[in-house]
């Protein structure tokens, strides 16, 4: 019999929109709610949001965010009850969420054992195979030896994905066409693992051509029950990592649903999985599907799965966490609509999406029924150059496909910011794209379909018509001052 767990007192190990994002649930639940912030985020959002804010430590996250015995100092000093990690910083670092374990906090998420597992991709691919789910045929252990790993490269055939075993967010990783082009790939994988994760180990796999990434989102509680709340489509990426998501896929059926949500619940079972969880593959042309790795966390996107399924994840997160069962069963959940998002970042998409810094001189959010942001800056902040540059998440519902896509483009127009660039240029030019509107597309969609001087014309052009709309204004406003006193 589990017991169930009263939760008084949850701290946010995070910042911006996802802290304040976990405090309006555990503040629509009753639970008081402590933020966390290094010295440059002092005046930030989510430390006014919170019921109570400690200071940590100074703006580099090495020396605040990524500080687990101070934060878990933090919970005990305030008599928190639980740690809720957000995602990125400590979220999947299983020493972390170990020591909570050992100092009787909480951590809103899997236990450490999942999180190691799931944590490296040879160790999650050992995990699952004997669940017969499909993976892309590749090496089955970590590699540094080069002439090693060639002879499995020629082995698999070209061409081949090189990646980072400890790794994610696209470091690491490196496509190889041909041959001649292995030895200088294969070292330059190994350094980029070694700068970002400390690790050189690689592994080698099959490249897939044409991919989609479709992800399923699970949640498993203590009691043995393991639910899939379906698919997240995220296919548009730059640079290997995700800007625009949606739910459901334009593609998948309703079988092939059900074969994927199915093989990410075994997924979830090889790992003893508690917590809200997403589960990753990929969709080759022809609807085969590849385990690809599991993300031990909430995803940045899970908004979308959250409006077609009429959910609150963070909730759900919770309540699990205090031992209680889950309260609704798989054939409970219907999809319900469509969701799609973008990742509002502090990006110059005309300049090979490099971070933006700078102060936000004019910071309007759009409003509007169907219309959510999960926002984490104020308009005269400036841009910290320590953290990912993701200002907010805008994401739109509608009934149908069409209808949420339209909402988005709306949406993007009633978005203003001055001072630093930002994605939502490049949104617009994806939304507006036939390619997407179709739904065929896949995650070559920036190679095949965008460049800067396509976005820069757009954007003249934008500029133009609203110039000359002023104007018009301009003097019909002059015509009404003019008319003689009746």
């Amino acid at each position: 019999m589990v017991k169930i767990i009263k939760m008084k007192k949850i701290l946010v190990a995070n910042r911006g929109e996802i802290a304040i994002r976990v405090m309006k649930t555990a503040q629509k639940m009753g639970i008081k709610t402590v933020a966390v912030y290094s010295t440059v985020d002092r005046n930030a959002p989510h430390v006014k949001f919170a019921d109570e804010a400690v200071w940590i430590g100074e703006a580099p996250s090495s020396q605040s965010y990524l500080l687990g015995h101070k934060i878990i100092e933090v919970a005990k000093a305030l008599n928190v009850d639980a740690i809720h990690p957000g995602y990125g910083f400590l979220s999947e670092n299983a020493d972390f969420a170990e020591e909570c374990e050992k100092n009787d906090i909480i951590f809103i998420g899997p236990k450490s054992k999942a999180i190691r597992v799931m944590g490296s991709k040879l160790a999650a691919k050992e995990a699952v195979k004997d669940y017969n789910i499909p993976m892309v045929p590749g090496v089955d252990e970590a590699i540094t030896d080069i002439e090693k790993a060639k002879v499995a490269a020629k082995a698999i055939g070209f061409p081949i994905l090189i990646k980072a075993s400890a790794g994610g967010g696209g470091k690491g990783m490196r496509v190889v066409e041909s041959e001649s082009d292995f030895e200088s790939q294969m070292n330059r994988a190994i350094s980029e693992a070694i700068a970002a994760f400390g690790d050189g180990s690689v592994f080698i796999e099959k490249y897939v051509a044409s991919p989609r990434h479709i992800e399923i989102q699970v949640m498993a509680d203590s009691h043995g029950n393991i639910l899939y709340l379906f698919e997240r489509e995220c296919s548009i990426q730059r640079r290997h990592q995700k800007v625009i998501e949606e739910a459901p896929s334009s593609v998948l059926s309703p079988e092939l649903r059900k074969q994927m949500g199915e093989a990410a619940v075994l997924v979830a079972k090889s790992c003893d999985y508690l917590g809200a969880g997403t589960v990753e593959f990929l969709l080759d042309e022809n609807n085969n599907f590849y385990f690809l790795e599991m993300n031990t966390r909430l995803q940045v996107e899970h908004p979308v799965t959250e409006w077609i399924t009429g959910t609150d994840l963070v909730e759900l997160q919770i309540r699990v966490a205090r031992g209680e069962v889950l309260s609704m069963k798989q054939e409970d959940l219907k999809i319900k609509g469509h969701a799609v998002e973008l990742r509002v970042y502090a990006e110059d998409p005309t300049n090979d999406f490099l971070p933006s810094v700078g102060n936000l001189e004019v910071y309007e959010l759009p409003v509007g029924e169907n219309i959510r942001v999960d926002n984490g800056f104020e308009q005269g902040m400036d841009i910290p150059i320590y953290y990912d540059p993701m200002l907010a998440k805008l994401i739109t519902y509608g009934a149908t496909r069409e209808e949420a896509i339209q909402l988005m483009i709306k949406a993007i127009d009633g978005y203003h910011v001055e001072g630093v660039q930002t994605t939502l240029p490049f949104g617009k030019f994806v939304f507006e794209h036939e390619a997407f509107r179709s739904g065929n597309f896949d995650t070559h969609f920036v190679k095949k379909y965008y460049n800067a001087e396509i976005l820069k014309n757009q954007m003249a052009k934008e500029a133009e018509i609203a110039a000359l709309v002023a104007m018009k204004q301009y003097f019909e406003d002059q015509k009404i001052i003019r008319l003689p006193i009746q």
